[in-house]
């Protein structure tokens, strides 16, 4: 018997990379696949996703914003 795969897989269209070190640290914030630049708190992010017209209601929801190395809270290097 063959197992099918959901053919559901989530690509949010926002994703927030891990924390770089940096004064103050900071985390990349990549846009439909593209670099769009660097955040530095969750407002940045929030403005980085309105430029580019996307209005996020719910940042905890993968569909929406995929976040790297920690969450919408993590701001510091562990």
């Amino acid at each position: 018997m063959t197992e099918i795969a959901s053919p559901y897989i989530s690509h949010p269209r926002i994703t927030v990379l891990a924390v770089q070190p940096g004064n103050p640290p900071f985390r990349i914030v990549e846009i439909d696949g593209d670099v769009i630049g660097e955040a530095k708190n969750f407002t940045d992010v929030l403005m980085a996703a309105a430029a580019y017209g996307i209005v996020v209601h719910d940042a905890d929801d993968p569909d929406v914003v995929r976040w790297v190395g920690g969450d919408k809270l993590t701001w510091r290097l562990r």
